[in-house]
């Protein structure tokens, strides 16, 4: 197969965890015989002081063009502490989302066996989840018409949503329960907002044409607290924006490090992967950033491609590194792995698996890299 990605590493540690889901993708199609072409190009904060444009339309074109894009990071505390800049990073990536049609964001959260002590949560709690959150992504307040009074004194965000909206990601969530547990629950404030009811009524309306699976209801205050004290009860969750962006963040208590959780944004014509840790600019050139959320971020390109053989050797190799403790700072403080150890430990991993060379399991086993 032939992709053509497009690379925004974008701020903060963006850049070196992004390099390290590249060099994974490139053993992909080493082993696998594909052609991967990157492409990179300025998103964020780097774009901002450079163009004085979160996403320049050289950025945006080539996104359009490209068959993925392979996201990394956005941010800075420049733009973050200054509640009156006119222009932010997140813009950027708010209208990437927008003008690429990606209404829907899929984050997976599992908890690893090997990384179950690493939870701040009990093991008798979190072993065994598996679970995934389906987020409708161009909806809702976050684009939603905002007003603020003359004298800055009063503000609105204006949530709103179309039956067509809730729709098109909930056939993406019940398809998606389908193949695993069939479950789908759909996390709202129907007793509060009439947004919310109109998300139950489309819902409930849409659930009879997927018979096989059970569709259940939780609002997002319950929701939230049920993650924490019976995470192992979801199998598909369901919800609009910014109640996706609360839960999935929280979601990621359960695996033990933010470190670990990867997402996909789709449309109809386009397909966006990122880690979902944010920029982390305290760690920036350090060399201590988990690269793991970022190289299952490759592994959900490739399953969005079909090429499930190949990302399934990815959650192997990732498991293997997890289980073997070659792993950052945030997994384990003593070894101290570096950003880039670990990304080349995981591909070496790949390439073990493909020539079954115990020379080469034994080489990364014991912390010496086989790659140059």
């Amino acid at each position: 197969m032939k992709l053509k990605i497009a690379v925004l590493s974008g701020d903060g540690i963006g850049p070196e965890v992004t390099k390290q889901a590249v060099a994974v993708l490139k053993v992909i199609g080493e082993v696998y015989h594909h052609n991967f072409e990157f492409e990179e190009a300025l998103v964020g904060a780097i774009a901002i002081d450079k163009t004085n444009n979160p996403l320049p339309d050289a950025t945006l074109e080539l996104c359009k063009k490209s068959d993925a894009v392979l996201f990394g990071a956005i941010g800075d505390p420049k733009y973050d502490n200054n509640p009156d800049a006119k222009v932010r990073p997140e813009q950027g990536l708010l209208k990437l989302r927008k003008e690429l049609g990606l209404f829907a964001n899929i984050r997976p959260i599992k908890a690893f066996d090997s990384l179950l002590e690493k939870s701040p949560l009990k093991t008798s709690i979190i072993e065994g989840t598996n679970m995934i959150i389906y987020r409708e992504l161009t909806g809702g307040i976050y684009f939603g018409e905002k007003k603020l009074s003359d004298d800055g004194a009063t503000a609105s965000d204006l949530c709103e949503y179309s039956q067509f909206e809730i729709e098109r990601i909930a056939h993406l969530a019940f398809k998606a329960a389908q193949t695993r547990n069939k479950r789908v629950t759909l996390v709202d404030k129907a007793n509060v907002l009439e947004t919310s009811r109109l998300w139950r009524r489309v819902v409930t309306q849409l659930a009879k044409e997927y018979p096989d699976v059970t569709l259940d209801f939780l609002f997002v205050d319950n929701a939230a607290m049920q993650m924490i004290l019976n995470p192992r009860q979801f199998d598909v969750i369901l919800t609009e924006n910014m109640f996706g962006d609360i839960i999935s963040d929280e979601g990621s208590v359960i695996g033990g490090s933010i470190g670990l959780l990867a997402s996909a944004s789709v449309g109809n014509e386009n397909a966006l992967f990122e880690p979902i840790h944010g920029s982390y600019p305290q760690a920036k050139g350090k060399n201590i950033a988990n690269p793991i959320a970022a190289i299952l971020c490759s592994a959900m390109l490739l399953e969005h491609f079909g090429l499930k053989e190949e990302a399934e050797a990815i959650h192997k190799a990732v498991e293997q590194s997890l289980e073997n403790n070659i792993v950052t700072p945030d997994l384990n403080s003593v070894r101290n792995f570096g950003t880039d150890y670990v990304g080349s430990a995981i591909a070496n991993f790949i390439l073990s698996v493909d020539d079954s060379s115990y020379a080469n399991y034994e080489n990364i086993r014991i912390g010496k890299s086989i790659i140059i």
